[in-house]
């Protein structure tokens, strides 16, 4: 028995943020951003609206796209750094009071950027083990409540949304979650990070980032650890049919996707319209294919993230959906 991916969805704000709005606001421009990272807009959840909203509305267009009901999800897993609440509850125990479950197993994974990866591997653990068979992961972030909105360098660069999918048996290797790797090294924890403070508003609470020690260090962990995991595999880029990196940063997806040796129509970029949403990005980069028609069952996917911690991964996944 294996685990498979069966569904993919996404939930999208409503409310859109252009380069321009920002420039009401501070010290740049649309042609700066845009060189320095791709993003030309992003998406910002509405006051009122939290990253468990945002996630219950993900999960529940993929429930249904995996021709199930919420009363078949046997476990919901969500992966966030900006929960609804500072350690309780957990963001997954409101997505399954708001997809009306009230007897679910539900808990949250911190692995920032690389959240999705970590809850594939997750949910490939418990569906192989027969522990659970149908399992409901959501990648869910509301990233702008912790953004300091005076500082340049980070507020641009983040949106926010939520993708989602149903993980399920087949008993196809061919159609099956085939590999995940995941790993960490806290020695690099200051170089992302978002810190509490006791007062109310403090801009210190807010996302920090060390950009450029960040890239330095994203291309080639991100090069190597999929280099590693396609070997594995006895993979190669030819046999991949679409290389879906988190998406933070435009000139990190090109640097990897080209000493990866992926063709120009193999590299999925939604950059440019979200920001970079995190835990959230892969899935909501994949729906996108998804949802164009391009999509198909039994394509082959390449999978990999790094994020704060430092956490990192990589997945190859069949698509096994409708």
């Amino acid at each position: 028995m294996y685990a498979a991916l069966k569904s993919i969805a996404s939930y999208i704000p409503t409310k859109c943020v252009s380069n321009h709005d920002f420039e009401k606001i501070l010290d740049t421009s649309d042609e700066w951003i845009i060189e320095r990272t791709g993003i030309s807009t992003r998406y910002f959840a509405l006051d009122g609206e939290d990253t468990s909203d945002l996630g219950a509305k993900a999960g529940a267009l993929a429930i249904e796209r995996a021709g199930l009901k919420p009363s078949d999800i046997d476990l919901i897993l969500v992966g966030t750094l900006s929960p609804d609440f500072l350690g309780m509850p957990s963001t997954a125990c409101l997505v399954a009071r708001k997809l009306g479950l009230s007897n679910c197993p539900a808990f949250d994974i911190t692995a920032a950027c690389t959240g999705f990866i970590y809850l594939l591997a997750t949910a490939k653990a418990f569906v192989e083990s027969g522990i659970y068979k149908k399992v409901l992961i959501i990648g869910a972030e509301k990233i702008s409540k912790i953004l300091d909105f005076s500082d340049r360098s980070t507020c641009v660069l983040f949106g926010d949304g939520a993708g989602a999918a149903v993980i399920s048996t087949t008993d196809d290797p061919k159609k099956s979650i085939l590999d995940v790797h995941i790993s960490g090294d806290g020695n690099f924890s200051s170089l992302l990070q978002t810190p509490i403070s006791s007062l109310k508003n403090d801009a210190k609470q807010c996302l920090q980032m060390r950009g450029n020690e960040v890239f330095k260090i994203a291309v080639k962990t991100l090069v190597t650890d999929v280099e590693n995991i396609m070997q594995k595999n006895n993979i190669t880029s030819k046999d991949v049919t679409y290389f879906i990196p988190h998406q933070a940063n435009l000139r990190i997806i090109k640097a990897v996707g080209e000493r990866l040796s992926f063709q120009k129509e193999q590299i999925i970029l939604s950059v440019q319209k979200y920001g970079n949403t995190s835990a959230a990005s892969i899935p909501m980069a994949m729906n996108d294919v998804y949802e164009s028609g391009k999509l198909k069952n039994g394509d082959l996917m390449v999978l990999d993230a790094i994020g704060g911690g430092l956490t990192w991964g990589s997945a190859l996944v069949y698509f096994d959906g409708n």
